[in-house]
């Protein structure tokens, strides 16, 4: 690999690295290419991208992104997966450890802070973005749909004591 080839992918995964806010960084030794697909395609499907590259390579990438943070993980034969849906990417990253012992998850970066395994392993299970929106907007909703009913009680109490008065008069 020449320099130019070097600088090209250092200049891809900065500009990629620049626009995340999530990563996790894996020891994948001993994982086969079927194994390396699978876990390409599981992340794809999460909306994350894996990259295997050289450590120096990634070092000179980090810099001047939140990637930075995670430099100190970047030893030994590393895969960093890299997106903006870090619940997506841990729930991925950590389904695939558990049935793969040669992929080891070391830790990774959460809006430009590290995070340790038990970090992802506690991102990992977060419900989606989608369920967490759809119970605070349930949430929203609650205080606003009592307060209808109760305002709609206070009518309806009236005509129910009338019927009850109308009631009464007529069995007299």
């Amino acid at each position: 690999m020449n320099k130019n080839d070097k600088q090209q992918i250092v200049d891809e995964l900065h500009t990629a690295w620049s626009e995340s806010n999530a990563g996790v960084v894996a020891h994948y030794r001993g994982l086969t290419v079927p194994e390396m697909s699978d876990l390409r395609r599981r992340l794809r499907d999460a909306g994350v991208s894996l990259q295997v590259v050289k450590n120096t390579l990634a070092r000179r990438a980090a810099d001047g992104t939140d990637f930075k943070a995670a430099e100190v993980l970047f030893t030994g034969p590393v895969a960093i997966a890299y997106g903006t849906e870090p619940v997506g990417m841990a729930k991925a990253v950590t389904e695939f450890a558990k049935t793969h012992k040669a992929f080891e998850v070391k830790g990774g970066m959460l809006d430009g802070k590290l995070i340790d395994v038990d970090g992802i392993t506690a991102l990992a299970t977060l419900p989606s973005r989608e369920v967490l929106l759809a119970k605070m907007l349930g949430s929203m909703q609650s205080p606003v749909s009592g307060f209808v009913r109760t305002l709609a009680e206070v009518p309806a109490s009236f005509v129910r004591t009338l019927a009850a008065i109308r009631d009464q008069k007529e069995a007299a």
